[in-house]
This record gives C-alpha cells, sequence and structure tokens, in this order.
C-alpha cells in the first residue's frame, strides 16, 4: 500500500530559482505600474513592500549621473547619489512617522525609491539626448520639471493616506525637497 505524501504549503525555498526572480519582476513591474499611473488605490503595492526596485532604479540614476563626470570624480559622484537616495529617503521615512503615519519604515523607503523612477527616466534621456548634441539648462529644467512633479506626485498618493490629514503639509514638503535635490542633481549633469 503507498502511501500519499502531504503537500503543504510551497516555500521560496522549494520553487526554482527561475520562478523566484520571475515572481520578483513580476512585483517590480507592478509598482513601477502604479508610479506611472498613480492613482489612489495603492494599498495593494504597498502592503508587499522590497527593496529590490528602488535598489534597481537607485542604481541606475546613480551610474547615468556618474557618467557624466570626469573620470576622476565619477567614483565620487556615484556614492554622492546613491548616499543621498537612501539617506534622504531615510529622514522622509522617519519624518512621516514621527507625524503619524501608520506605514512601516521600509514601506516608505520603498514607495520614495520607486517614485524616483521618473527622475531615472529624464535623466536617461538627458543623457542619450547628450551623447549627439549638448542639450541647454534651459530645455533640461522642464523636463526634469515634469518629472520631479511627477515623482512628487506618485509618492503623495503612496504617503498621502498614511498622514493625519492635519499633518500632511508637514509630510509632503520633505518629500518635494528630497526630489528636488535629486532633481537638481539631474539638471546640472
Amino acid at each position: 500500500m503507498m502511501m500519499e505524501e502531504h503537500q503543504g504549503p510551497v516555500s521560496t525555498l522549494d520553487e526554482p530559482v527561475f520562478q523566484t526572480i520571475l515572481r520578483d519582476v513580476k512585483m517590480v513591474g507592478f509598482k513601477l505600474y502604479h508610479v506611472i499611473l498613480p492613482r489612489g488605490n495603492a494599498e495593494k503595492a504597498l502592503r508587499d513592500w522590497d527593496l529590490w526596485g528602488p535598489l534597481v532604479l537607485c542604481l541606475a540614476l546613480s551610474v547615468l549621473l556618474s557618467t557624466q563626470y570626469q573620470d576622476n570624480q565619477r567614483a565620487l559622484a556615484f556614492a554622492l547619489v546613491f548616499v543621498i537616495v537612501w539617506c534622504g529617503s531615510a529622514v522622509v521615512t522617519v519624518n512621516a512617522q514621527l507625524l503619524g503615519g501608520n506605514l512601516s519604515f521600509f514601506q516608505c523607503v520603498c514607495v520614495l525609491g520607486y517614485c524616483i523612477f521618473p527622475l531615472t527616466i529624464a535623466t536617461l534621456v538627458i543623457y542619450i539626448v547628450n551623447l549627439f548634441l549638448n542639450m541647454h539648462i534651459a530645455v533640461k529644467l522642464p523636463v526634469v520639471g515634469v518629472c520631479w512633479f511627477w515623482s512628487s506626485f506618485a509618492s503623495y498618493g503612496f504617503l498621502g493616506q498614511s498622514v493625519p490629514e492635519t499633518r500632511r503639509i508637514l509630510a509632503v514638503y520633505p518629500v518635494l525637497l528630497f526630489y528636488l535635490v535629486i532633481a537638481w542633481l539631474v539638471v546640472v549633469q
């Protein structure tokens, strides 16, 4: 007589590596979709936070911005962008939590990291255009300004609901400054 083996819930340790990577890529794509088309209904995207997408976006932004510097300053530029993104998002997160936000630390850092996507796109566009012709700052400002607004609006859609309404301005102001600093780095590249 053969006994049937009990099959309990499958964990990620039991699945193939390709399936795990594919699941993570789909999750990153789902969150980027919510940044591209920000709507007020983003609770599902926030429920499962991850730092893969923000890490990839931060690395892409750092690499793109550091390539515009001289060889002896590239490492410093890369580190500067990396530190600004991660320390800035940590400061904004702590501020939101001190104001009564109901997001966890990593959920907030995840949201701020994903909302860098429009500024990363602006950096990529400016980088590609600069390969063929030197883009004047008067052309960069509107492009980066739109992406700054887009990043700020997307993060407001995520974070605005988590902070009490009476303190929402105090929570959003540092977010605007955070993205403004990153936008300025993109403009001056």
